[in-house]
């Protein structure tokens, strides 16, 4: 369908993992719906909740899968494989433990860097050629404390500085939309300082 792009989220469902660092994909995709005023609904056949919305003449598909984190590419690649959807008009949102909570970097292509979600989407596809579009939310030195970081809920302080993130994120997938891949990483790829420190690094 020539108009229309999906746009995934990434996450874990259940109320264990809501607002989760790994849960970052999902925030965004929730703020976007919010942002476009679309609906979530379960959809069974692609395994995920699913929200609809217009915006200046393309349909947006905006999706969070409900297979769990590691079979993410089941409820892409159904999606894809339904839509018969070219991946440039596919953008993915995923957490990134290698960067730090307060940066994005959104990418044409590339590696999975050890992300059990994106493996899987990587292996339903068959390509790692989609956009993907990182939100860091940093690591604790031992890997040891990964998983227990990774599953961990945001602090206080750490959400509010990740709201922050988000709102960038968003505007830089609604550029992306506009204006194309090139424009969107070269705007908004940086780093949101926290606390009074307004500076913002490109």
């Amino acid at each position: 369908m020539e108009d229309l792009h999906l746009i995934v989220g990434l996450g874990n469902p259940g109320a264990e993992y809501a607002k989760t660092r790994h849960n970052a994909g999902f925030l965004l995709v929730e703020l976007l719906a919010t942002r476009w005023r679309g609906d979530w609904n379960s959809e069974k056949k692609f395994q995920s909740r699913i929200a609809r919305a217009d915006r200046n003449g393309r349909r947006l598909v905006l999706c969070e899968p409900q297979t769990f984190m590691n079979l993410s590419g089941a409820a892409v690649g159904a999606l894809v494989k339904f839509y018969q959807l070219p991946l440039t008009r596919l953008i993915v949102a995923v957490d990134d433990a290698d960067l730090p909570l307060g940066e994005i970097r959104l990418r044409p292509s590339g590696s999975s860097g050890g992300h059990h979600g994106l493996e899987s989407i990587e292996q339903h596809l068959g390509s790692r050629e989609y956009a993907r579009l990182r939100i860091g939310i940093g690591r604790k030195d031992s890997r040891r404390e990964i998983v227990g970081h990774v599953l961990g809920k945001l602090s206080p302080t750490e959400m509010t500085l990740m709201e922050k993130v988000l709102a960038r994120a968003a505007e830089q997938v609604e550029c992306w939309l506009a204006h194309g891949l090139q424009k969107a990483m070269s705007q908004f790829n940086g780093v949101i300082e926290d606390s009074n420190n307004e500076r913002t690094k490109q």
